[in-house]
């Protein structure tokens, strides 16, 4: 069998989104060069760290959500030579800005670290969040056994009807699906819940949360996270004005990680003969 390489893997994953809107804007260079350094302004899609050559035969995937120390320690342990990561490797979303970066001791042990095992790290942020639906807003309606519900997909946001459950019993619910200890909630625990908008990641924002509960009447609005003074002080006033409103807030992680595992499989898929991992850091906050 022909080895797969890693600019078959970027490829496909390029092409894999290739109902992006406004079609697929990076391409794979030749073995040796620098593949897609996106332009930081319009996109974060990029091979950003480590060992770089198109032709390399794959031994290894690691898909995560962000490629932290402790998961670039266990790919490298498991054989992975490509890491896939939603979220970039150095704490900023566009890391060109960054002046602070070149310098930190942090930084550069994480980028010794990819020196010494030559795994290449591409980030996959914005393909599949431009797809249609969501490729990550898809994956956590999936691991919540709400895709038989959905009412509509959004650019930003899902909506579901389910049978009403309390706000607790959804809680409950969620932690068990996604396998995390706590959420965060605003609102009444007893209050009914039915019609639910989903938005994963950074969209718990009244700039999304507020347009989908007017559209869609919502009674739960469900987020990764977003400024806590915009979406929970507006179900704050609302209950207080009588209109039972409801918000519960994830964690960024714990709402974007099934979509990566979605991405996972569909990668396992389409290279069978490629170990494929799905690597899931540990809560990152605990509650004391």
């Amino acid at each position: 069998m022909t080895p797969v390489t890693i600019g078959e893997v970027i490829k496909h994953l390029l092409d894999g989104a290739a109902l992006v809107e406004g079609g697929v804007d990076g391409v794979v260079a030749g073995p040796g060069s620098g593949w897609g350094e996106a332009d930081a302004n319009t996109d974060t899609d990029a091979a950003r760290a480590g060992t770089f050559n198109a032709s390399t035969a794959v031994t290894g995937v690691a898909v995560v959500f962000t490629a932290t120390q402790a998961l670039l320690e266990q790919a490298a342990a498991l054989g992975v030579n490509l890491v896939i990561s939603h979220e970039g490797l150095f704490y900023c979303h566009r890391e060109a800005g960054a002046a602070w970066l070149p310098d930190d001791p942090v930084v550069r042990a994480k980028r010794e670290l990819l020196g010494r095992t030559g795994m290449t790290v591409v980030r996959y942020h914005d393909r599949p969040h431009r797809c249609q639906p969501d490729a990550i807003t898809a994956g956590l309606i999936e691991a919540l056994a709400w895709a038989p519900h959905l009412l509509a997909h959004e650019p930003a946001a899902a909506v579901v009807e389910i049978e009403p459950m309390t706000l607790a019993q959804v809680a409950r619910h969620v932690k068990a699906k996604l396998g995390i200890p706590y959420v965060r909630a605003a609102g009444n625990p007893d209050m009914l819940c039915r019609r639910i908008g989903v938005a994963a990641g950074y969209r718990g924002g009244a700039g999304v949360a507020v347009p989908l509960i007017q559209a869609h009447g919502l009674d739960l609005v469900i987020a990764g996270e977003g400024p806590e003074w915009e979406t929970p002080e507006y179900v704050r006033d609302a209950a207080r004005e009588g209109r039972p409103l409801a918000y519960l807030a994830l964690g960024h992680a714990e709402s974007e990680e099934p979509g990566m595992r979605a991405i996972a499989a569909w990668l396992r898929e389409r290279f069978p003969g490629v170990p494929v991992h799905a690597l899931r850091e540990a809560p990152l906050f605990r509650v004391l």
